[in-house]
């Protein structure tokens, strides 16, 4: 059906182990280190949030996140919540996340939809959320525990990846993390070639979605920053994409998504997604992607729902060896 496959099973095992023990390594647990100014571990400390200053733990114990990007957070980070939010139907959590590090996290029901019963019995002292996911029931989150929400996900995910780790007392693990993902980039630039030649080769991501419109991904989304920190270059339809996500066309205007290397994923039911319908056509089978066997398909809860630097370091690992 696609032009291209990929099997990254010992890549990714490789990179999502060395993710693991990076964040191990970072996460101290010398007692010299919790009696640093400003660290004591019952003290408090105070959280710029799209809701305004928010007076939290120095180190939160008891973690709830209600959205995915809030969870890679957290495991980034090397905090296990207690609680969380079912990402969709097939899995609880996503399957990207390391097991041991997901096992045992209470599920607390779906996004933008938790249960505030289920989320009160877990007795948490910091929740974790944005205002498009939860901006209605704040006063509700806020009167269970200390509730930090960023603005939107998506797009600001480093923006909000630094108030996450604000907010858990995770400062420093926070800059061991960044920096290991600008060195990551910086090491995948390299070996495409340096930024010039990365932005000769003009990328696509298109995503499959049940029961609406094929999605060609803008600039403005959390794949787009990736693509746009490698220096990879983007066709013209991204920059008609509305407010900068994404550009809707139906299967018999897939030719839009023309570009040098397609990578693909499927939300959903492929056949209510149109994948088969979709990709079996002519005008499919015309694009350049398809013909010099550049299609790729994806993982769509690591490239498009996982939002956060444990997801983008895989990202970087698939895009390395799809690339090369």
């Amino acid at each position: 059906m696609y032009a291209s496959l990929t099997h990254r099973g010992t890549v990714i095992g490789t990179l999502l182990l060395a993710t693991v023990l990076a964040v191990s390594s970072c996460t101290s647990s010398d007692p010299a280190e919790k009696k640093k100014p400003g660290a004591d571990p019952n003290g408090t400390h105070t959280v710029k949030t799209a809701m305004g200053p928010v007076k939290v733990k120095n180190t939160p114990q008891r973690v709830v996140v209600l959205d995915t990007a809030e969870l890679d957070s957290a495991i980034t980070l090397g905090v296990t919540p207690v609680g969380a939010t079912r990402a969709g139907a097939e899995s609880a959590f996503l399957s990207y996340l390391p097991k041991a590090r997901t096992k045992g996290i209470t599920e607390v029901g779906e996004i933008a939809n938790a249960s505030l019963e289920k989320i009160a019995g877990l007795k948490p002292d910091l929740i974790l959320s944005s205002k498009v996911r939860d901006a209605q029931r704040y006063k509700q989150l806020s009167a269970i525990a200390p509730t930090v929400l960023t603005e939107t996900t998506g797009y600001p995910w480093k923006q909000n990846f630094l108030v996450h780790a604000d907010a858990l007392g995770r400062k420093p693990e926070a800059k061991a993390a960044v920096k290991r993902y600008d060195e990551r980039v910086a090491a995948v630039t390299k070996s495409l070639g340096g930024k010039a030649k990365a932005a000769r080769t003009d990328v696509n991501v298109v995503r499959f979605v049940e029961g609406a419109d094929i999605r060609i991904y803008g600039r403005q989304n959390y794949i787009g920053t990736i693509l746009a920190d490698l220096g990879l270059g983007r066709p013209a339809i991204t920059d008609k994409a509305k407010d900068g996500f994404a550009y809707e066309v139906s299967p018999e205007q897939i030719d839009k998504a023309d570009a040098d290397v397609v990578f693909t994923s499927t939300y959903g039911d492929p056949g209510k997604a149109k994948v088969t319908q979709t990709t079996t056509s002519g005008l499919w089978q015309n694009l350049k992607a398809v013909k010099n066997g550049k299609v790729f398909q994806v993982d769509d809860e690591l490239w498009i729902q996982g939002i956060g630097y444990t997801a983008a370091n895989q990202i970087l690992g698939e895009l390395q060896s799809d690339l090369a």
